[in-house]
């Protein structure tokens, strides 16, 4: 950094808020809720990432983008740290983020299924013996199949509309 004033925490979230995710480009990062953190420890910026999932292939590629995002903009002292504690949960995408899934043809993961200690919701979803009724992204319409349990990304699944006909992925709960 330059001797001029640190930016700051909500100026540097909104530049993080304009970084794509690298596998689905019209969600942000902030919005996928993986930024964790965002700090100053005296002139060094640290920011905390958690990743969709430990293996994501896609979290050197992110950590890249953050950091040449972040430098673009005058950040020279920079440290990216890694929380994997409590694990991200597809219930810290945000609202914002679930109408972009959803207006991209994505069907973001239903409100409430998220495997994070909530299972009472997902467990009366499932109580009739049925799947989670996913609606479709392109005509709305809950007539939808599992096609397959992995979709174009290991965070999707496979769908098909029963109405529009029409395939599309579904954002999996974790």
């Amino acid at each position: 950094m330059t001797a001029i004033a640190k930016p700051s925490i909500t100026e540097i979230r909104q530049w993080l808020s304009e970084v794509p995710d690298p596998e689905i480009p019209v969600i942000s990062l902030t919005d996928l809720g993986i930024i964790r953190d965002v700090t100053w420890d005296d002139e060094t910026l640290v920011v905390t990432v958690t990743p969709t999932y430990s293996g994501c292939p896609a979290t050197s590629i992110i950590n890249l983008d953050i950091e040449a995002a972040l430098r673009q903009r005058g950040i020279d002292r920079l440290r990216l740290e890694r929380s994997l504690s409590p694990p991200w949960t597809t219930d810290w995408i945000s609202p914002e983020g679930r109408d972009k899934l959803r207006n991209y043809g994505i069907a973001p993961p239903i409100d409430g299924t998220a495997a994070d200690g909530r299972m009472r919701e997902r467990a009366r979803q499932l109580a009739d013996g049925s799947n989670l009724a996913v609606a479709c992204p392109r005509c709305g319409s809950h007539l939808t199949e599992k096609v397959s349990q992995f979709g174009s990304t290991p965070c999707k699944a496979s769908y098909r509309c029963r109405e529009c006909l029409e395939p599309f992925d579904y954002f999996k709960c974790i």
